[in-house]
């Protein structure tokens, strides 16, 4: 399974995300960021049935919600931020998500370790300080040992929190020893990682 972690530029409309569907047939899976599909979750339906992709991203109906859709266009989870975490099987395979600081707030919810595939973290903007980058992804670190899967965040390209003028764009990939695949601070390339399963344990190579 290949899954594309993007950190696109906040936008209105959705050409970032169907212009990496375009650009990268290959990707089963596209990770974006928390708030990127805004009011577009209906043409973000259309465009995974499109393309045949698996989209894993939030978008806003009124407040920030967790969104997983198919390859057929279909809502397989539809979250509010700050409700209970759930799991969502997608062909077979056992998906968690975090939105954004659910990861410092709230965690998973207390759910039980399980067969996690991998736990996706959608962010809306950078972070506001070098702390905080460095406590976010030590938290990341801690669920994706705890859980034993593999765990992957990624942020806008652009934006600020609150009235901070610091704006850090950050995205990461750990295996489930906690181990980085990638930390990237200031460097908003789209990634590219493939996850293979072998019996008990995951594999995940970045491109």
């Amino acid at each position: 399974m290949k899954l594309l972690i993007a950190q696109p530029r906040l936008e209105k409309e959705l050409r970032q995300l169907e212009l990496e569907m375009m650009n990268h047939p290959e990707a089963d899976v596209i990770i974006f960021p928390e708030g990127y599909i805004n009011h577009n979750i209906d043409c973000a339906c259309e465009l995974a049935r499109k393309y045949s992709k698996i989209i894993i991203s939030g978008y806003k109906n009124p407040k920030d919600r967790a969104v997983v859709i198919d390859r057929d266009g279909k809502l397989l989870l539809d979250r509010a931020k700050y409700e209970d975490t759930k799991l969502v099987e997608v062909e077979g395979n056992v998906i968690g998500i975090m939105l954004c600081d659910e990861l410092v707030l709230q965690g998973m919810s207390n759910l039980q370790p399980t067969n996690i595939l991998f736990i996706v973290h959608p962010i809306g903007v950078g972070m506001f300080s070098e702390e905080q980058f460095a406590e976010w992804v030590e938290e990341a670190r801690k669920y994706a040992i705890q859980y034993k899967t593999v765990i992957i965040g990624t942020s806008h390209a652009d934006g600020s929190f609150g009235d901070s003028e610091v704006s850090i764009p950050i995205a990461y990939c750990m295996d489930e020893e906690g181990t980085d695949i990638f930390i990237s601070k200031n460097d908003t390339k789209t990634r590219i990682v493939t996850l293979e399963t072998r019996p008990g344990r995951s594999v995940i190579n970045l491109a």
